[in-house]
């Protein structure tokens, strides 16, 4: 098969020709049809996360069809379409997967960082920790519903029942989840990069009541805020956006420094929270609401060997909506 390979942070990804991998007994064999680009395929590629396996074969918003299964599979059939997100493995026993916290998992492992993910024609993953995919999505706009609506799902649920809600960084996850606020009835005010007109359009465009550069303040006080963009500069401006008894949740896996800020910002009631990973029941509960919006994406698409080239309109903010990587088999 052929796989773009990450060798060494901070090189571009290599084409490779690999054997097809093998599923063990509780896994299943998957041809991969399309693999969602993530900027956490970028913290990786680039070195901000420090753990990788390497060589590592990046993506984790995979969707494909079985191919080949293990001994002891039983949810899956070859033929089944499925979904592999960013958690592709737990122990099912520590404090946190008894409890519902299986994102927290200090033995978790996740696809496209420790476990081989989806920039290849080919893949593996348990089955547990692979979802049906809806019949309504094209296997492309499938694709970003894997991550970037897992877990903007997830920080939406941090923020309850806010009515004016602020997203920071209108990339994947906010055109996403823009939706599914909406549907809820909330007032959704979307910020940008100083200067992203087309941005603001794109989130007008979406139901937005509001679009402006992210050192602006909104025209009224937020009751809550999720942080997109992995700038911790954001976290003082969404404090100072949202109203007394407001929440700022900070939705990536990786963030630069947030700069110290006076207490008057946080004071009120106010409370700064982070998003870490996703359990399989937001997936099942998201993948089942996300028909019923109906939420719609927009991907662009990029074949498997110009893999580096969609990074790099990723890092530049040159993509509006989602980018996914498509297979020719």
């Amino acid at each position: 098969m052929r796989a773009m390979v990450l060798k060494a942070p901070g090189q571009p990804l290599q084409l490779t020709e690999l054997p097809v991998p093998t599923p063990a007994s509780a896994q299943v064999l998957i041809q991969v049809q399309t693999c969602g680009i993530c900027r956490t395929d970028l913290h990786i590629v680039d070195g901000e996360l420090t753990h990788p396996k390497l060589p590592l074969i990046p993506g984790h918003q995979i969707v494909g069809t079985i191919v080949g299964k293990g001994d002891q599979v039983e949810r899956f059939q070859v033929g089944d379409r499925v979904g592999v997100p960013w958690l592709g493995h737990t122990c099912h026993h520590c404090r946190y997967c008894l409890t519902g916290r299986e994102n927290l998992c200090d033995s978790a492992r996740f696809t496209g960082y420790q476990i081989d993910g989806g920039y290849a024609e080919y893949t593996v993953a348990e089955e547990s920790f692979c979802f049906p995919i809806p019949s309504g999505y094209p296997d492309l706009q499938a694709a970003p519903l894997l991550c970037a609506g897992l877990i903007g799902y997830r920080s939406l649920t941090m923020t309850g029942d806010a009515e004016r809600l602020g997203l920071y960084g209108f990339g994947a996850a906010a055109h996403i989840i823009i939706q599914v606020a909406r549907y809820q009835g909330r007032s959704v005010f979307a910020f940008t990069r100083a200067g992203d007109s087309q941005g603001q359009q794109f989130a007008r465009e979406l139901g937005a009541v509001w679009a402006g550069s992210s050192a602006e303040l909104p025209p009224e006080p937020l009751d809550a805020a999720i942080i997109f963009a992995p700038v911790g500069a954001l976290v003082p401006a969404a404090l100072k956006a949202v109203a007394k008894g407001g929440v700022v949740v900070c939705a990536g896996i990786h963030m630069s420094d947030i700069p110290s800020f006076s207490y008057d910002l946080l004071w009120g009631e106010r409370s700064l929270r982070s998003v870490a990973n996703l359990t399989r029941r937001d997936g099942e509960e998201f993948l089942a609401l996300a028909p019923k919006i109906p939420v719609h994406t927009q991907v662009q698409a990029f074949p498997l060997e110009e893999a580096n080239t969609a990074l790099n309109a990723l890092r530049s903010g040159q993509i509006q909506g989602a980018a996914a990587l498509v297979m020719e088999h």
